[in-house]
């Protein structure tokens, strides 16, 4: 069920890339499938950067740069995970574009993404963003997005 946008005591959240979204559920790692991180959304990137999907604080840079956590101005705390099987690279074809504890606003570019690298190793370079506490989700499903879509309202 989808609701109007328009709630002051809602939260939007916007699409972290350009490109393509895809329902969670689709993600092919039953972690992120099965929600059991969280509810959210996922891309397929059509460019390398990644942004911040929301005005907030970065709380968690993975070391093997491949996943970032963010906690709005709201108090939403959302998980950035890029590709599958990533964290195996240790950290290679990544670059952190911000630091542990910086404020972001939304739009701000988090981490780019070497995809030529990723291509050449066959990784599935999804991106499952999910939101890690337990939180009221409304989707807005859409089939292309950029920095600028609304993909999920929280409450």
């Amino acid at each position: 069920m989808f609701k109007f946008l328009g709630n002051k005591s809602d939260m939007r959240i916007y699409s972290p890339v350009v490109g393509k979204m895809v329902k969670i559920e689709e993600v092919p790692d039953k972690t992120f499938a099965d929600k059991l991180l969280g509810d959210g959304v996922a891309f397929y990137a059509d460019t390398d950067t990644i942004s911040s999907p929301c005005s907030g604080k970065v709380t968690m840079i993975a070391n093997t740069k491949h996943a970032i956590g963010i906690l709005s101005d709201n108090g939403v705390e959302l998980l950035i995970h890029i590709g599958l099987e990533t964290v195996n690279l240790q950290g290679e074809g990544f670059e952190v574009l911000v630091r542990s504890n910086e404020k972001v606003k939304a739009g701000t570019p988090l981490i780019k993404v070497d995809r030529k690298l990723m291509e050449s190793k066959n990784i599935n370079l999804v991106i499952p963003m999910v939101i890690t506490n337990d939180m009221e989700v409304t989707k807005n499903l859409l089939e292309t997005v950029d920095t600028s879509s609304v993909v999920m309202q929280v409450q």
